[in-house]
């Protein structure tokens, strides 16, 4: 009886990983070393640009500017810092936290009322177009912003235009006529500038709100209404401590970007200097680069007391 060998049946060789499958199942292994890989890069280049130069600017700070040679004097010295605190710097100081200040606050004021209708009681179709017209004035550059606003509180512009017509020009005047906030005219008064800030960083603060009553729960609101709270007391008590992370958080962008402009008070205001001109005028015209760098110094360190306190106060909650 012949017998047959039984045919091999070729099998399929599985093919090699590839190296890229190698190394993802690699990584996949060590997710440390993975995450040092995506962050790494990033926080060197954070540390490197960003901190480096706030590390170069506070060195350059405790040097000095020889009065005859106009050279860097590269020795550790506070005279510096006391020529900072001069009562000519330090009103430079108190004008730009002052406006800072009222510009934040005025945001604030024109900010919740339209975030907290866009959240409340604009109808699903219309809130996209509340949040369009919001956002629309950051579609366009800074400079044009602000320069359109020098040619419409110029005295041949629109305003000066309507309040001819409109027969008010005896307010316009008596505005002016202020002795701090006034001027010849809106362009060189610090009530045009003050106008300028509001509507340039006005966005800024009602994000941060929209966000933060788009967060408040409609349950809490109906809680309180059942509870036999009226609608002022369920904003007083419910709405407006949920909202007020978000208040804060919009505080710091207004608060930093009026802090460290120098475009609008160059464009717009008087002759008096803000933080923002005195490092540009320091650094750029006289060389005082020391100088320059104690000036910058001071909205950092104001920033960091702001955010500290904003954290407390659950800001970065609402960002």
């Amino acid at each position: 009886m012949q017998t047959t060998k039984p045919s091999s049946v070729p099998t399929e060789s599985k093919p090699a990983n590839s190296l890229w499958q190698r190394l993802s199942t690699y990584l996949y292994l060590r997710p440390r070393l993975l995450l040092a890989l995506l962050l790494g890069p990033p926080l060197v280049a954070f540390v490197l640009f960003y901190i480096g130069s706030l590390a170069a600017l506070l060195v350059q700070s405790f040097f000095s500017l020889d009065s005859f040679t106009g050279l860097v004097v590269k020795e550790f010295t506070l005279d510096t810092y006391r020529q900072l605190f001069t009562p000519a710097n330090m009103d430079i100081v108190v004008r730009t936290v002052t406006m800072a200040a009222v510009v934040t606050l005025t945001t604030a004021i024109l900010a919740f009322p339209v975030a907290y209708y866009s959240v409340r009681f604009a109808p699903p179709r219309l809130r996209p177009w509340l949040y369009l017209a919001v956002l629309l004035p950051l579609w366009s550059s800074y400079l044009v912003r602000v320069y359109a606003w020098r040619l419409i509180l110029a005295k041949e512009g629109i305003i000066s235009w309507v309040s001819n017509l409109a027969g008010l020009n005896w307010l316009l005047d008596g505005l002016l006529s202020l002795p701090v906030i006034g001027g010849p005219s809106l362009t060189v008064s610090w009530l045009g500038m003050y106008v300028v800030f509001v509507y340039v960083w006005l966005p800024y603060m009602v994000l941060p709100v929209y966000a933060a009553l788009e967060r408040v729960p409609t349950s809490l609101l109906e809680a309180s209404s059942d509870l036999g709270g009226r609608p002022g007391h369920t904003f007083r008590w419910v709405t407006l401590p949920l909202a007020f992370p978000g208040v804060v958080a919009g505080s710091i962008f207004t608060f930093s970007l009026t802090l460290g402009d120098f475009i609008v008070p160059s464009a717009l205001g008087n002759s008096s200097f803000f933080i923002g001109q005195a490092v540009l005028s320091h650094q750029g015209t006289s060389g005082n680069v020391p100088l320059a760098a104690a000036f910058t110094m001071i909205p950092i360190v104001i920033m960091a007391l702001y955010l500290t306190v904003a954290r407390k106060l659950g800001a970065f909650d609402a960002l």
